[in-house]
């Protein structure tokens, strides 16, 4: 008898255990716990730059959300090659179930991985492709804060030519450039904006090079489309002035930083994150700007004067309340054709491809 209710406790006891291990095996922790997310970086954090702002998003992101279990991963210094995919295939083998790809180079091979894992989550920044499904691109209305740096460069020039010191010849910097130089000749109409390639997004020797020279054309502010501040310590050496770019770095050139178009990517980040938690996250391309407060204008240095700064205000709340569009037309190119009718703007398509500089540019686009 003994024997017999011994045998049944067995039974029941593992019967019990059986339906447990059934019950919480396959169910995701409650409130996203152990979600892991992933990050594959150009450069590193140390460039004070591009690198630097998203991976403040990140440590934002893990901030924000670490109450829910959210943790993430990075790799840096990843080239725009089949190395991506590589770095993207270990971070999920590493168990994340979001990628961030953080450079335009990555696209293809995002496109490519996504296919392979639908079960992931895949956000490209600043390219023009997606599935619609597991795969969607991301970047910001970053013209909108160039525009106001344009501002601030032309009010400061004495010369009336600025340099500009610009990585790849693709739309999302080429747009910039025209953006930044329709902000200087709104308040400057003859000034001139030089544009000098390096064909790298991070070279702090070309970088500076490209602006020493355009330093020894005349150029007496220097503005830059680079992951480095070399720009900017140039335009020290020489007493001149700079516009940074991504985040505040004065304090690499603090006698010649003004300000910076800047990334606050940890807005974007925790959005879809939360959004991928909750169960409410879709499949959808995202284009914030300053309303959303992904981009702004960093803080002005004490290099600004008040009249400057006080102008700056003054457009930056037409963009914030939409009277002031800064692709708007009548817009003209370089040849003094009409690219963008008054009345008219760019769309986010025509942004994507655009491959033209306006009036003001001095620069070729091969």
């Amino acid at each position: 008898m003994k024997r017999l209710l011994a045998l049944m406790l067995a039974v029941v006891m593992l019967t019990a255990a059986v339906l447990t291990g059934c019950g919480s095996g396959s169910a995701a922790p409650a409130g996203g716990e152990g979600l892991k997310v992933g990050f594959i970086y150009i450069g590193t954090p140390g460039d004070v730059g591009y690198t630097f702002a998203h991976d403040q998003g990140r440590i934002y992101l893990e901030e924000q959300l670490k109450d829910k279990g959210v943790t993430t991963a990075k790799v840096e210094s990843v080239p725009e090659t089949a190395d991506s995919e590589k770095a993207i295939k270990n971070l999920i083998d590493q168990g994340c179930k979001v990628i961030f790809a953080t450079s335009f180079g990555y696209m293809d091979f995002v496109e490519k991985v996504a296919k392979e894992y639908p079960d992931v989550k895949f956000f490209h920044c600043s390219g023009n492709k997606s599935n619609g499904t597991n795969f969607v691109n991301y970047f910001g209305k970053i013209e909108q804060a160039r525009y106001l740096t344009g501002i601030v460069a032309g009010l400061k020039t004495k010369s009336g030519k600025i340099g500009y010191v610009a990585a790849m010849q693709i739309p999302e910097v080429i747009r910039g450039i025209d953006a930044f130089t329709l902000g200087v000749r709104s308040v400057n109409p003859t000034a001139v904006v030089n544009v000098k390639w390096t064909n790298t997004w991070y070279d702090p020797q070309l970088e500076k090079s490209a602006a020493e020279a355009l330093l020894n054309e005349g150029n007496d502010v220097i503005a830059q489309h680079q992951d480095s501040t070399a720009p900017q310590i140039a335009a020290q050496e020489k007493g001149a002035f700079a516009i940074g770019y991504n985040s505040d770095s004065s304090k690499a050139a603090p006698k010649a930083y003004l300000t910076a178009p800047v990334w606050n990517w940890g807005v974007y980040y925790v959005d879809q994150v939360q959004k991928i938690l909750d169960g409410s996250w879709k499949a959808e391309n995202y284009l914030g700007g300053m309303h959303e407060g992904v981009v702004d204008i960093g803080p002005m240095t004490d290099l600004v004067d008040a009249d400057i700064k006080a102008k700056v205000e003054e457009v930056k709340a037409k963009i914030l309340d939409g009277s002031l569009d800064v692709f708007a037309g009548p817009v003209k190119d370089q040849t003094g054709a009409v690219k963008i009718a008054e009345g008219a703007t760019m769309t986010v398509e025509e942004q994507q491809a655009c491959k033209w500089f306006v009036e003001g540019v001095n620069g070729k686009i091969d």
